[in-house]
């Protein structure tokens, strides 16, 4: 009974600890107090409040978005935008290095996704999922979604009906308190037969029309290998990737395929995905979250696709992306509306 209370104890001094920490932060970073003047708010030592902020930062309490121009960013903003047919565009400056930037791409996400959602903008936005889209929510701050309102375009398990751990709605579900409607079945169905029960079904019918009827999509852009998202997640099998690389595929988006020149590769791997059909994405608004070495001939080749009406990537994949080889034609959505 005594080490029960202990720990009963224990945690609530952790609780405190954590509470003062955020206050701490709050009135250092929020309200423009200096640690001495956090101090006395709170009434602890000097020392305790820088620790006390120190925690909240090391702990992922803080989440700080730099709004305001960077002249470099905005040179390259502008060439992908006449060079694939962009109205949106957003480059970001590197804070992280390796194949594939997660931190900058998060914080470049979070802050284009807050900023979506306190516009007030679009009320239906349909969200994709993968590694990028979810670091970019778990970045997120914590914002009212007012009437806003998120769907799913992709089923949100694996193949053995398994959790995604990147299928991001229920995070964006939680960040923002926003009615968010799952599509809850695998991305891939076994079958076309299968993928046609599912679609079938109650819940999912009324979610795959409202993914139809979304104002926005968001999504991710995936490499075509053994090591993207679909394999490595358990979308597919092996064989399926097997034969998408044999087809001369490079790129996926929403469970299509695309060629380095951004040449839709139909195959019957793309047939069993439960996802929005084909005249869907051509006539949607489609704003990409996507960076890194390893995925810049991907980005290159949905770019190509004309698919996109905008694109957030980071200052480095931005660079190797207009130094590239210029198309033979640049399609984009500049004059599309929903």
């Amino acid at each position: 009974m005594g080490e029960a209370l202990n720990q009963i104890a224990t945690t609530v001094r952790i609780d405190e600890e954590a509470a003062l920490a955020a206050r701490a932060a709050w009135l250092h970073f929020a309200g423009g107090k200096t640690q001495g003047e956090v101090a006395e708010i709170l009434g602890v030592q000097s020392t305790k409040a820088h620790r006390l902020i120190a925690k909240a930062r090391s702990e992922g309490l803080i989440r700080v978005f730099v709004e305001g121009p960077i002249a470099g960013c905005i040179a390259l903003e502008e060439s992908l935008k006449q060079r694939f047919g962009l109205t949106q565009c957003e480059v970001v400056p590197n804070i992280d290095d390796g194949p594939l930037p997660l931190r900058t791409l998060a914080t470049a996400g979070a802050r284009y996704l807050v900023n979506l959602i306190q516009s007030n903008r679009y009320q239906m936005i349909g969200i994709g999922h993968g590694r990028t889209l979810a670091a970019a929510v778990d970045a997120m701050p914590t914002v009212p979604a007012g009437s806003t309102k998120f769907v799913s375009l992709l089923g949100g398990l694996t193949r053995r009906f398994a959790a995604s751990p990147f299928d991001v709605i229920h995070r964006l579900a939680e960040r923002t308190s926003a009615e968010s409607y799952v599509m809850p079945v695998p991305f891939f169905a076994n079958t076309v037969k299968d993928k046609r029960v599912l679609e079938s079904q109650f819940g999912v019918s009324d979610a795959v029309e409202m993914a139809r009827n979304a104002d926005l999509y968001i999504a991710g852009i995936g490499e075509v290998d053994r090591k993207s998202f679909i394999a490595t997640g358990g979308m597919v099998e092996d064989a399926d990737i097997d034969q998408v690389i044999e087809s001369g595929a490079c790129a996926e988006i929403f469970g299509y395929f695309y060629d380095p020149d951004g040449k839709h590769m139909p195959s019957p791997v793309t047939d069993r995905a439960m996802a929005p059909r084909l005249a869907d994405l051509k006539s949607h608004k489609i704003v990409a979250l996507a960076g890194g070495t390893s995925k810049t001939q991907a980005i290159r080749a949905i770019l190509e696709s004309g698919l996109l009406f905008g694109l957030i990537t980071d200052e480095a994949t931005a660079k190797r992306l207009v130094s590239s080889k210029p198309a033979a034609t640049a399609g984009g959505k500049s004059g599309k509306t929903t």
